[in-house]
């Protein structure tokens, strides 16, 4: 119809065609037929800045944007939508001076007074890390909607859940009604506070509320149960979950798979196993490490093997989750074979399966061959395999492998695990010479150790 010159609004069927090259995901096509478009519109603009935006080309979206600017087609300026998406791009290349440049065109043009484009703004300094500039625009805004006061509860939640309470409460007080997303970022913010008592009221309020949870809501509670050891609690968010009929997806069988290992229940942590139809490698993962957990290391090495036979894809947890079983369970020479056979599963092993290598040596007092592991990781080693390996020579009475292993790594790693370790190995010999070595050399090297806690 362009290409014929078929008497219609050109500008509106170009900038429409545009728009649905761009949702079919053409790129390509949209660029071209823009090009071709002699004095593209506001629509235009906006669907070719969304749909770059949106496929993370931050930077040619912003380019986009200069031209308009710049062009001055048919006394066409960026109107509210072009501010909400362009903001969206300031986010994607966190780039907060840009943003505060884009609010000035915002604050010129006379937009500071539209919810959307101040909900945009918030968004962009919210995520830019400026949660004072967030709440600037918001305390301005003579209008606020559901989205405004979600999006300040998401971000006051960071570390003060009692100031996104508080916008909570007022939010209701406005007559504004909370909808889901805005109850799970409450509930987000106090799970991730490790206030459970009060994530798990929020939880039964939004119930009250006759808001149906989904996904996001209980894999984010489930945790709090394992964490307090609450299988009673566990146990109604599993019934809340049926009672609305929430689909069970991967996440949140796993979720429950493991609330139910940290709660002590292993039999209902099997049922939720064995009720998933398809299983991913977080299933399987999620089951292994709570047969490795519970000491049923047999139980974790068959469900092991019978991945494999399924042809399930095991990944670099799912080795972790072997290996800790079988270190906690005296599986040496059967732990050896599984971590010799990780390349032939495509993985390359990582700092965490040297570290339940080393543990499962040094438990067993195969210490020589521990020693040469940590040599070998050398610099790459982490606190938890210096301190098992540290552990071990202490519990085996090899400090000659202890003082080996400290002069390899020349004291270079600020380890106050390891060296405190070392020191103890020492003392406890009655070494007091090695004890002052070892703390001069943390004077040294500036390593303190931490204060233990206590609640005696």
């Amino acid at each position: 119809m362009l290409t014929k010159h078929i008497d219609m609004n050109y500008w509106s069927l170009s900038s429409k065609l545009i728009g649905a090259y761009a949702c079919c995901g053409d790129l390509t096509s949209s660029k071209l037929l823009f090009q071709d478009t002699p004095n593209p519109n506001v629509f235009a603009f906006n669907w070719m800045i969304l749909t770059l935006t949106f496929s993370g080309f931050h930077e040619e979206a912003m380019g986009y944007f200069s031209l308009f600017q710049k062009s001055k087609i048919n006394n066409s300026s960026p109107n509210k939508y072009t501010f909400s998406i362009i903001l969206k791009c300031c986010v994607g290349l966190m780039d907060v001076d840009l943003g505060r440049q884009v609010h000035g065109m915002i604050a010129k043009l006379g937009f500071e007074t539209d919810v959307s484009v101040c909900n945009a703004l918030i968004d962009m300094y919210g995520k830019c890390g400026e949660i004072c500039n967030a709440r600037e625009v918001f305390d301005k805004m003579l209008g606020r909607d559901v989205v405004s006061w979600t999006t300040m509860i998401w971000y006051a939640r960071t570390g003060d859940c009692d100031g996104a309470f508080e916008y909570f409460s007022r939010m209701a007080k406005e007559g504004l009604t909370a909808d889901l997303v805005t109850w799970n970022a409450m509930i987000s913010g106090f799970v991730q506070s490790e206030r459970a008592i009060e994530a798990l009221e929020l939880f039964r309020d939004m119930l009250i509320a006759r808001i149906k949870p989904n996904q996001v809501t209980v894999t984010g509670l489930l945790p709090v149960c394992g964490m307090i050891g609450s299988i009673g609690k566990g146990r109604e968010i599993h019934g809340v979950i049926y009672r609305t009929g929430l689909d069970i997806n991967f996440f949140v069988a796993s979720a429950l798979i493991d609330m139910y290992s940290k709660c002590g229940s292993v039999e209902e942590a099997r049922n939720v196993f064995n009720t998933i139809r398809t299983k991913n490698a977080a299933s399987w993962n999620a089951m292994i490490g709570c047969y490795g957990k519970h000491g049923m290391v047999n139980s974790a090495i068959k469900l092991f093997e019978k991945m494999i036979n399924e042809e399930i894809q095991p990944n670099e947890v799912t080795l972790i989750s072997v290996l800790y079983a079988c270190s906690h369970g005296g599986l040496v020479e059967k732990g050896l074979d599984i971590f010799r056979s990780i390349d032939s599963y495509g993985i390359k092993a990582n700092k965490e399966h040297y570290s339940c290598l080393i543990d499962l040596l040094c438990r067993y007092g195969r210490m020589d061959e521990a020693y040469d592991i940590v040599k070998h990781i050398g610099i790459e080693v982490t606190d938890s395999s210096i301190g098992a390996f540290l552990n071990g020579c202490k519990i085996h009475e090899r400090r000659d492998l202890a003082e080996k292993i400290s002069e390899h790594l020349r004291m270079e790693l600020k380890r106050p695990g390891g060296f405190v370790t070392l020191s103890n190995i020492y003392s406890s010999e009655g070494k007091w010479g090695g004890v002052q070595d070892v703390r001069e050399v943390m004077k040294d090297k500036r390593v303190h150790k931490k204060p233990s806690f206590s609640t005696v």
